[in-house]
């Protein structure tokens, strides 16, 4: 038998709200994030709007020396890891401590692993690098421009912070790399290899250099720089294209016997996993829908789910021309007449697309979903594409019973990656 996984920690930096909490109003509310970009000069620039993240200070949680170092992709994701730890109960507090002081898990580091996902790094101190490298040589260069741009630094960030020191892994697999991160980290504790992973995505992207190359690919929205809230609309027929959104979304995951040992709050069940690869093209999904939709299948079949079960999907709707319409196949090939059936929405109509961010953001708002019994809507829905046919909760928040959720998030270079989650239910017998 598969080791049962279960959640018991949530933590998150979003668009709209830098907590759990926050993040689950904004959803109910239909809330948009999306306005115009503060981080730089538009001098130049078509796109003008992004989901950018809004009130952030790090030294909530963590030294601010130490924030100094890091990127802020970095900095999003010790703040979610250590909100989904101390949600979890795993790490020591001390309410004299100063705010942002290190705070250590409380045992078992070495049985503790992360696998964070991420696509694109540290874009600003590489972006300030090049450009200090071009105007005034190499010795002028940011000294730190290593350890700050590579992907792997959140996770080494968090596992220095907390102390954690059992694999410390990054997964990169475009925008799939939060989902996929999820995945690995199911398969680490399955295996007996741990028995907590901090698992999930981080970004920070909203820089001249990403913003600047997205809009060369004429993938981003420039319509409605005057009412960027209205920018995102997946599966409408006057989408042009997506929003660039930023953001962590980090889970503590456990082993159910683990977690049961020490009394812990159990929030869901992570059931399944289902990652496949398209073999088609290195920016658009197969349009078949066929490799996003084994990805389902495979995540219903890793889970024991059946299709019927399966009362909410979370898209992974970005809003563009070719995706939309592609991902309402993959959900029809898998799910086939139950399609129909299910609710079906993208919070990136709220947040943007935040990249690697996404798939932990995502799967946050599954486990909302089976809790609080809610449908997170897609907002600016109003005039649906006759090729976007399923219920995709426009506009409002709709409320209901809900056993099982899935998230799917694909991502550049055909990457598919689904997580499946259920209502937590006891195994009979265990302590």
């Amino acid at each position: 038998m598969k080791r049962k996984v279960v959640v018991t920690g949530m933590g998150l930096v979003s668009p709209i709200g830098n907590s759990v909490a926050e993040f689950r109003d904004s959803l109910k509310a239909g809330k948009s994030g999306i306005r115009g970009i503060t981080a730089f000069d538009l001098t130049g620039f078509d796109v003008t709007i992004a989901g950018e993240v809004k009130d952030f200070d790090p030294s909530r949680w963590m030294d601010k020396k130490e924030a100094r170092k890091m990127c802020r992709f970095s900095q999003f994701a010790v703040a979610a890891a250590a909100q989904a730890l101390e949600q979890a109960g795993l790490v020591e507090t001390d309410p004299a401590e100063a705010a942002g002081a290190p705070r250590r898990i409380r045992s078992h580091a070495e049985r503790t692993g992360i696998v964070l996902g991420n696509g694109i790094g540290g874009f600003e101190v590489v972006s300030e690098s090049f450009r200090k490298l071009f105007d005034q040589g190499p010795r002028r260069m940011l000294p730190l421009t290593v350890p700050m741009m590579i992907p792997n630094e959140a996770a080494g960030n968090i596992s220095l912070i907390f102390g954690i020191k059992g694999p410390a892994l990054t997964q990169v697999t475009a925008c799939a790399s939060g989902a996929d991160a999820l995945g690995q980290a199911l398969d680490l504790i399955r295996a007996g290899r741990v028995d907590v992973a901090l698992a999930g995505g981080t970004e920070a992207c909203v820089v001249p250099f990403s913003v600047g190359s997205f809009q060369m690919l004429k993938a981003l929205s420039t319509k409605r720089g005057d009412t960027p809230e209205k920018a995102s609309r997946p599966f409408d027929a006057d989408r042009d294209g997506f929003v660039l959104g930023e953001g962590a979304g980090v889970l503590v995951l456990e082993a159910e016997e683990h977690a049961r040992a020490r009394g812990a709050e159990i929030l869901a069940e992570f059931a399944g996993y289902g990652g496949t690869a398209d073999a088609y093209h290195i920016t658009s999904p197969d349009p078949s829908g066929e490799g996003g939709g084994r990805a389902i299948k495979l995540a219903l079949e890793d889970a024991g789910l059946k299709p019927e079960e399966v009362a909410y999907y979370n898209a992974h709707g970005t809003s563009t021309e070719i995706n939309d319409p592609t991902e309402t196949r993959m959900i029809k090939y898998a799910f086939g007449d139950h399609a129909y059936k299910m609710k079906v929405s993208s919070i990136k109509s709220m947040t943007g697309h935040c990249i690697a961010g996404s798939g932990g953001l995502e799967a946050i708002a599954c486990i909302l979903a089976i809790r609080e019994g809610f449908y997170p809507p897609t907002i600016n829905l109003d005039r649906p594409d006759e090729a976007c046919d399923l219920d995709y909760v426009p506009n409002k928040v709709q409320y209901g019973d809900i056993y099982a959720a899935l998230s799917g998030n694909l991502g550049f270079g055909g990457h598919n990656g689904v997580v499946a989650f259920r209502r937590y239910e006891p195994t009979a017998g265990l302590l």
